[in-house]
């Protein structure tokens, strides 16, 4: 599939249809969840209308089917990561599941009080509370790379903190508030020469840019299907499997056992043994259509376009009176925050909706960046493949009669 836009919006369902004012979609909150084409939705409803069972255990054809799919799913997955042999696959809920399974399993065993774990000032809350619960739990330190003058991480402080008694690092390829590409290749370079192991949260990569475990060498990457128009309910932990087979599990019951009598549980191998209970069998099928989606269009012509889409929408906006955008210089992914001189975030969204223009506003969950930036919200757009550059457009339109409206 080349990169026609108007072919690809068409695949959407949702903007075919009007908004209850009766505008049409200007949908701007990708980042937050994307839209999905019918080829997912087709997808899902095959599933249930057609082979519906549970996997792994049925001997009758719709389980074989459904257990099959399921698996087709994991290798689907294994190769859109350019995931190396060492590394396996873990279907988790989403996001933050994964990262709250390697919190929990991986790292809680292993930090003791005095211990240091490193993450970086623009981590979502999914790759902050955790960490920081169990430093909490433990005793240990939790170290915070902050931003440096040029708007980027403090690759200077992070490499200060990366010492002995560090037990982890857990940073954000792309920051889901200021679209800063991380350099994630080389900061985990960086980690693994004193021997620390590194989480990658890929959550605002996977649906705009090529994410190659092999050449970023992590320990753990995790990202969300929602997020790359997948279904919600899903989500990847990709692991070395050497430390999945050392991690202990932290959900029991079917599926992730071996042999279980009353006094002794032997548990199944990986990547089963994480994955307690009747798994989303419905999301990983999705997954691996949007997946397949993807890669029909090409991650670099997605990227490319993209990039020159968000690029447009700054050089529009920022031309508005009394528009500062968040950290200018920083921006390499499809989103940005800004915020207009005397008008609330949430009043602009208020006003953008009404137009039939969807944006975020708030903290995106970024709460100590918001402080450590000095604003309490902004408001964020974020593209999809779905966004032209009338969606641009109409935002600037809708922003000035916005601003206007504030006098």
């Amino acid at each position: 599939m080349a990169f026609d836009i108007d072919t690809i919006r068409a695949q959407f369902p949702i903007f075919q249809r009007p908004t209850p004012l009766g505008q049409p979609l200007t949908y701007l909150d990708s980042a937050a969840t994307s839209q999905k084409p019918q080829v997912v939705i087709d997808a899902l409803v095959d599933f249930y209308q057609h082979f519906n069972a549970n996997i792994g255990r049925g001997s009758y054809w719709p389980a074989s089917a459904a257990t099959q799919a399921y698996e087709d799913a994991r290798q689907q997955v294994a190769h859109f990561l350019r995931m190396p042999g060492t590394h396996a696959v873990v279907f988790t809920s989403g996001t933050t599941d994964a990262i709250n399974k390697v919190a929990r399993s991986f790292l809680l065993p292993r930090l003791r009080t005095g211990d240091e774990v490193v993450i970086t000032e623009m981590e979502h809350h999914a790759n902050l509370v955790p960490w920081q619960q169990l430093c909490l739990q433990a005793g240990a330190i939790l170290r915070v790379v902050p931003l440096g003058t040029d708007g980027r991480l403090d690759m200077h402080t992070y490499s200060q903190w990366l010492g002995a008694k560090t037990r982890m690092v857990a940073l954000t390829a792309v920051s889901n508030t200021l679209g800063l590409v991380n350099d994630v290749q080389t900061m985990t370079r960086m980690a693994h020469d004193r021997g620390i192991p590194v989480l990658v949260d890929a959550a605002q990569a996977v649906a705009h840019q090529i994410v190659d475990v092999g050449a970023i060498d992590c320990d753990f990457l995790v990202f969300s299907g929602h997020k790359m128009y997948g279904p919600t309910g899903i989500g990847v932990l990709c692991a070395r499997k050497k430390l999945l087979d050392d991690m202990p599990p932290v959900a029991f019951g079917g599926g992730m056992v071996r042999h279980v009598t009353f006094g002794h549980t032997g548990f199944a191998p990986v990547p089963q043994r994480h994955e307690a209970g009747t798994p989303p069998i419905a999301g990983a099928i999705g997954l691996q259509a949007a997946i397949v989606f993807l890669e029909a269009i090409g991650m670099d012509a997605i990227h490319q376009y993209l990039s020159e889409l968000t690029s447009y929408a700054m050089q529009q906006i920022e031309g508005l009176h009394g528009v500062t955008v968040l950290n200018r210089q920083a921006v390499g992914a499809p989103l940005f925050s800004f915020v207009i001189d005397g008008i609330h975030p949430h009043d602009i969204a208020g006003l953008l909706n009404e137009s039939g223009i969807a944006v975020r506003a708030g903290h995106h969950c970024t709460q100590p960046l918001m402080e450590a930036m000095g604003v309490a919200a902004t408001t964020r757009i974020s593209f999809g493949v779905y966004n032209t550059t009338h969606d641009v457009d109409r935002l600037v339109v809708a922003l000035q009669e916005a601003m206007d409206f504030f006098g």
